[in-house]
């Protein structure tokens, strides 16, 4: 299925936290190389996870008075869960993770803090709750801002109002600033330049998350990603490589591992198709069964 035939897809709107039931299933781009030197085939593995706890849903008269509504931060809770899933991450998925793309909205950015900081945490001490004084080795990650991974631009997912003036106040220094120090990666080209234009529809948002994640993967086939999105997104991850399934609730912290062959030849490589292997906070139906978790 073409993303074009994905945009037109007729959704409903009934998704827990502004996500609609939506189901599909799409197959993965291939670069070809028509050498004849011996291939050598591996697996790359992506993790698609949600931000944590954010600010105006644990107070709702927050928005009120903030200077950029539509960008909550994260509250105290949302740190610890977020440090706490990096730690999880980093003890029970069996591979690395080598590089982390974020959306530039402030609650993943806070919370890539968190889940880098215990990626690359030295001493696991499991006393500790956030990345406060926690000592890193910044040589084992590296972090990047990516538009593209962005919330929807909509009012399905904007409630607070948005910027009349089109400039969402998103300072990509200052964001870098908030990461651990040293495993910021700047010189990252940018897949997407900039936001979505304001009123982007749910199927194109959708169609933007799928384009976005194989993007992102083509680019660096050698290596495993940890994208920290927004329940939309790993609600499109999730469906998009799950055959016959319906998501119908994203926890914070939720994630999607994905998984595709890939074989190298020459210099190129040659991919696969991706298939959701595992995940956590995610609520599905599978085609003709009752609700499920994973958990």
């Amino acid at each position: 299925m073409s993303l074009q035939q994905i945009s037109s897809l007729s959704l409903s709107r009934s998704f827990p936290r502004r996500l609609s039931l939506f189901s599909f299933s799409v197959a993965c781009v291939q670069v070809m190389d028509g050498s004849e030197t011996p291939a050598q085939q591996d697996h790359q593995n992506v993790v698609v996870m949600r931000h944590g706890d954010r600010k105006d849903n644990v107070d709702p008269l927050w928005a009120t008075n903030a200077a950029k509504p539509w960008d909550p931060p994260l509250v105290k809770d949302g740190r610890i869960r977020a440090f706490s899933q990096g730690r999880k991450l980093r003890t029970n998925l069996g591979f690395p993770i080598h590089r982390v793309f974020v959306s530039p909205f402030l609650r993943c950015v806070q919370t890539a803090s968190e889940v880098v900081s215990a990626l690359c945490s030295i001493h696991d001490d499991p006393t500790i709750l956030t990345s406060d004084d926690v000592s890193i080795d910044p040589s084992k990650v590296k972090v990047s801002i990516e538009y593209g991974l962005c919330e929807m631009i909509n009012r399905e997912a904007i409630r607070s109002g948005f910027p009349q003036d089109g400039n969402w106040g998103f300072n990509i220094s200052e964001l870098e600033a908030m990461l651990p120090a040293g495993t910021v990666d700047s010189t990252v080209e940018h897949v997407y330049k900039e936001l979505p234009q304001w009123a982007e529809t749910v199927a194109g948002a959708r169609a933007r998350y799928l384009q976005i994640f194989q993007a992102l993967a083509d680019k660096y086939p050698t290596e495993n990603l940890l994208l920290v999105t927004h329940g939309e997104g790993v609600g499109v991850a999730f469906s998009a490589f799950k055959k016959n399934s319906t998501v119908y609730a994203v926890e914070y912290c939720a994630y999607t591992e994905l998984r595709r062959p890939i074989v190298h030849k020459d210099g190129s490589f040659v991919a696969g198709d991706f298939e959701t292997r595992n995940g956590q906070g995610i609520g599905y139906i599978p085609s003709n069964a009752v609700a499920d978790d994973v958990t």
